[in-house]
């Protein structure tokens, strides 16, 4: 398989994301289903944040076993160092971005306060976070078009063909995570912005797989998998801030058919053998 074809095939899995995005368009008057989106939302991001840091602990986990059997301790020092500082600079990254935002906006009150249909600025903050969850989803998608395009650097052509229907599969999921937010906030996007929110989120796929067929680098998978893991954690944070203040049943809910959702596209992924 040529390298056009790989990173071809890497672009298509990352944009099955917009298969879940016109979800977005829909609008529904009934408050319970808004909510139920809304934790629908955060159930899949955490199920990603658990498989996002799974996978950067296990590469952690090799360099520190690598170390000990002879191997060198600088790999492992810098691995973990990118580990912390990629999570930190995402968790806290985006919040202070949030801030410099609703300064310059002149919003009230944090984020997810905003969602609060009484207040004002709920359009501008309820497309805030839905972008901030595709950039979160974005360096997720990233680390995968890395293994895809590794996989394809090593010549394993047919575990290439594999992470790419897996990633593909799990992908057209996560455009629903980003639309949630929306619709627990009642606001309907213009399919411009569903069309930037899905060349952010799916659009990194088709970057990592072009550069992960050219490098291959545990510091470079660690590094965005940390950035990923901490922008993640900061969104659902904020989910389930809205969540809380609307109805926590029913979020929660939403939240575990969520990450069970997240839970059997990845156990078909294994399924395949990958």
């Amino acid at each position: 398989m040529s390298s056009i074809q790989v990173v071809t095939l890497g672009a298509v899995a990352g944009l099955t994301i917009f298969l879940g995005l016109p979800i977005g368009r829909l609008q529904t008057r009934d408050r319970r289903i808004r909510i139920f989106l809304n934790g629908l939302s955060a159930g899949i991001l955490v199920f990603l944040l658990v498989d996002i840091l799974e996978n950067a602990g296990g590469v952690l986990e090799d360099s520190l076993t690598t170390a000990q059997r002879g191997g060198s301790w600088g790999t492992f020092a810098g691995v973990s160092t990118l580990y912390a500082v990629g999570f930190g600079v995402g968790l806290m990254g985006l919040l202070y971005l949030a801030k410099a935002t609703r300064r310059r906006r002149a919003s009230v009150g944090p984020g997810a306060m905003a969602y609060a249909e009484t207040l004002p600025g709920t359009r501008t903050e309820a497309l805030r976070l839905g972008m901030s969850i595709a950039a979160g989803i974005g360096l997720h998608n990233l680390s995968e078009g890395l293994a895809i395009g590794q996989a394809a650097h090593a010549g394993e052509v047919s575990l290439a063909l594999l992470l790419i229907i897996g990633f593909g599969l799990h992908n057209a999921t996560e455009g629903f995570g980003i639309v949630g937010p929306l619709a627990a906030a009642n606001v309907r996007p213009s399919w411009g912005w569903l069309f930037i929110a899905g060349l952010i989120g799916g659009g990194p796929t088709f970057l990592g797989t072009l550069v992960g067929n050219a490098v291959s680098s545990p510091y470079v998978f660690v590094g965005f998998l940390a950035l990923a893991a901490g922008a993640i954690l900061y969104v659902v944070g904020e989910l389930f801030s809205v969540g809380r203040k609307l109805s926590w049943e029913i979020t929660l809910w939403g939240v575990l058919i969520g990450f069970v959702i997240g839970l059997a596209t990845e156990l078909v992924v294994v399924a395949s053998g990958i």
